[in-house]
């Protein structure tokens, strides 16, 4: 009952942060702006070289957003997805060079034999960005699940070499996260066209999967290569606690469930270790959670006090949260927007203003302005 009258108060609070006036930060002040309304539970974002946006909504939908706000119909060729609970479509990221060859990379659920599961597929953006072609299916995070629709993961980063990292969550089974024989609670890493490198930590090891990058992960719905040192990036929800942001190398450990700092959703701690050999420690946690979405890091003009962070999408307690970073380190936090609305996502434009997406069936994407 209180999580949902939290929801409730989220939910409506989302109109109101048009209205405010200047708000201070820390290192900023900004004014929210809403900039298109009318949204069905955004997920993804990423923007075009023309300044629009193409964003996901969770049932299925794939739009585009102007820079001066008006929302497209849904773009043609979008495969159908498993909008069910936690699943539907998800994350958006653009090919390094989009501009030569149009291509775009998605995750989803999607109904298989066995049950449901999380799927990268690959697309071509026609001229007019109206229209999807060319969609090829890249990767199915296997085994299938027979039941819950839950803890999908499911977002897209590049590296600096130009592959692909995808996270996937365990589908609400704990040991999943564990095991490398199979593909979720894992980050992933492939070239685009989905092969394996040859210098992924598990290639050639008998029993295991060699798409994996690393593994012992929850519900990781952050991923970003960290533009300073590129190091990637990733933010993980925790059960009661215990949400993490992790510094992702090859063939680590993460510890999930054998570590946590999180709790049962009835009480009891998951496990009695929070750190232990051979598994990576978090470099950021939050107890209680944050319920940690989409990241950003900010290297834009538009807020130089803001240079240097990194920007999380919070859904309970909802927010905007800024941690302050040193290399590969987490110097401090800063709470923005706090008890507002449940965010989705994050991304920064190229001049470098904020961009939040809302989550709600009748959400919005709010900008954050100078002031």
């Amino acid at each position: 009952m209180i999580r949902r009258a939290l929801l409730a108060l989220a939910l409506l609070a989302t109109p109101a942060l048009a209205q405010d006036g200047p708000i201070t930060s820390e290192r900023a002040t900004f004014r929210v702006t809403t900039l298109a309304t009318g949204l069905e539970h955004p997920w993804g974002a990423a923007f075009l070289p023309d300044g629009s946006m193409l964003v996901t909504e969770r049932p299925g939908r794939l739009r585009r957003v102007t820079p001066d706000g008006r929302v497209s119909a849904p773009l043609a060729g979008v495969p159908q997805v498993d909008a069910s609970t936690q699943g539907g479509l998800l994350d958006v990221a653009l090919a390094p060079d989009f501009s030569r060859t149009r291509e775009v990379f998605f995750c989803q659920a999607a109904v298989v034999e066995g049950g449901s599961l999380t799927r990268l597929i690959s697309a071509r953006l026609s001229p007019g960005n109206d229209t999807l072609t060319a969609v090829r299916r890249i990767l199915d995070i296997t085994p299938a699940q027979a039941s819950g629709r839950l803890h999908y993961g499911c977002r897209i980063a590049f590296g600096r070499d130009g592959h692909l990292f995808l996270s996937t969550g365990e589908r609400n089974e704990r040991a999943r996260a564990q095991r490398l024989d199979d593909l979720a609670g894992k980050v992933i890493r492939l070239t685009r066209d989905g092969r394996v490198p040859a210098d992924n930590p598990f290639a050639g090891r008998p029993g295991a999967r060699p798409e994996i990058w690393s593994l012992g992960h929850r519900h990781p719905q952050g991923l970003a290569v960290n533009p300073w040192t590129g190091s990637l990036w990733e933010a993980e929800h925790g059960p009661r606690g215990g949400d993490e942001i992790n510094v992702i190398r090859g063939g680590q450990n993460y510890g999930w469930p054998v570590v946590s700092h999180g709790r049962e959703y009835w009480g009891p701690r998951i496990s009695r270790d929070t750190s232990a050999p051979n598994v990576t420690d978090a470099i950021h946690v939050w107890v209680p959670s944050v319920s940690p979405s989409g990241i950003a890091f900010y290297d834009g003009a538009a807020f130089p006090g803001w240079q240097r962070s990194l920007f999380v999408a919070a859904l309970n307690a909802p927010g905007l949260v800024r941690l302050t970073t040193d290399g590969d380190r987490v110097t401090g936090e800063e709470r923005l927007l706090w008890g507002r609305a449940r965010l989705r996502n994050v991304v920064v434009g190229p001049d470098g203003r904020v961009f939040l997406l809302t989550d709600a069936p009748d959400a919005a994407i709010l900008r954050l302005d100078p002031a």
